[in-house]
């Protein structure tokens, strides 16, 4: 299947420009030999690079590509499939940019194209040599560097790190992990995820539940989060926990039990954050938004969690305005190389900066992919790299702290 492959990357310091030749000259004679074409564009700094051909060529090049010392940053813009070649000369030509004016290169790019059909800018593949020409999205060309130049080093001594020596309850458990802002060594929230009593993950003890019992369940649960927040010290210290969205139109008077129990234990409704995901199909809309609109007059904070993951991410930003979106896991996997991901994560703290909706992000468990992040303008980050959920009890951050690199 005849493959296309775009990216972009940053040409490292410290290679002298003068093995540019060099190189060209091998990949011409590599990528001839495995019937892969390309274009390859340098501005001085960032290299753009469209490859195409067999499959599995074309992507055995690509992977030999990322490995190469003599860049960094390479993300891929695109991969898509073609009836034919658009430039079907096996090999590589070098466009280095400072010696074309901008007009002439696309002018030139445009000649070297060889279906029987004239490219245009029309072309997708086109539009992205376009972009990168003409500079338009540079601002969002992130160089970072090797997540190996951190370390994260749990603070074990701080005195948030608290743990429960008595069980709250036997039909439930909470872990809980924290909401960090790693550059101002800031615990922002702490989230309480529910657990068996044994502390067997959220899937297992939901299974145990059907029709409205889960619903009823799932609310009641939280008087077990709001008993244990409250046992570890909460203090002002904000806490988030998730219901399922049907829970409050199923529930007959469920706003009013959870200001109960949060007032029961000790706690303030302003310190409460509700989480909502998107994973489940919210049936009756109307009767759900007025139940938020209940929980934000009584100064209970709304979060939709897991964006981008579910159903009905960007209705719901229609329908209410959240306080705090959660960017899902599976959009921030491996974003520092992945275009199409960085494209929709700045669309939505686009929307987001629009609406005044703050962010955060789940899941992160890669220094490049919290780097990218924040340099894209995101502060407040939740996964593995910085702190595992703990059961029954507030466990350390292992802030991130730069290597001595003497």
């Amino acid at each position: 299947m005849l493959t296309t492959i775009i990216y972009r990357s940053h040409y490292r310091d410290h290679v002298p420009v003068t093995v540019l030749e060099d190189m060209v000259v091998a990949a011409n004679k590599k990528n001839s030999e495995a019937g892969v074409s390309g274009i390859l564009l340098f501005n001085g700094k960032l290299f753009f690079q469209l490859l195409e051909g067999p499959e599995e060529s074309v992507r055995a090049i690509y992977r030999a590509i990322c490995e190469d010392p003599r860049h960094h940053n390479v993300v891929e813009l695109l991969c898509d499939y073609s009836p034919s070649r658009r430039f079907g000369k096996c090999g590589m030509e070098l466009f280095d940019l400072r010696r074309y004016d901008p007009e002439e290169v696309l002018q030139n790019v445009l000649d070297k194209g060889t279906t029987k059909y004239q490219l245009t800018y029309n072309d997708r593949s086109l539009q992205f040599f376009r972009t990168f020409v003409e500079e338009s999205e540079k601002e969002n060309y992130f160089e970072l560097p090797s997540g190996e130049q951190w370390d994260f080093i749990a603070d074990n001594d701080a005195p948030s790190v608290r743990s429960l020596t008595r069980r709250y309850s036997e039909v439930c458990n909470f872990a809980f992990q924290p909401i960090i802002d790693p550059l101002a060594r800031e615990i922002v929230s702490l989230e309480a995820l529910i657990r068996t009593p044994e502390g067997a993950l959220s899937g297992n003890w939901f299974e145990g539940y059907v029709g409205d019992e889960l619903y009823e369940a799932d609310l009641k649960s939280k008087s077990v989060a709001f008993a244990m927040a409250s046992a570890l010290g909460l203090g002002d210290q904000s806490l988030s926990v998730n219901l399922l969205p049907m829970t409050l139109v199923n529930v007959p008077n469920a706003v009013s039990y959870l200001i109960q129990e949060i007032e029961a234990n000790g706690l303030v409704p302003e310190q409460i954050v509700v989480e909502f995901t998107e994973n489940e199909v919210i049936s009756r809309l109307d009767e759900f938004t007025g139940a938020v609109r209940e929980l934000k007059a009584a100064g209970i904070g709304v979060t939709i969690d897991h964006f981008g993951g579910g159903f009905a991410g960007l209705l719901l930003l229609a329908q209410f305005q959240p306080d705090r979106i959660k960017i899902n896991r599976d959009l921030i996997r491996d974003v520092h190389k992945s275009g199409p991901r960085q494209a929709i994560v700045l669309a939505i703290i686009k929307c987001c900066t629009a609406l005044e909706i703050l962010i955060s992000v789940v899941g992160v468990e890669q220094p490049e992919e919290w780097m990218w992040l924040e340099s894209a303008g995101i502060s407040h980050f939740q996964g593995h790299l910085f702190a595992h959920p703990q059961l029954a009890g507030i466990p350390p951050v292992s802030w991130p702290e730069p290597r001595d690199t003497f």
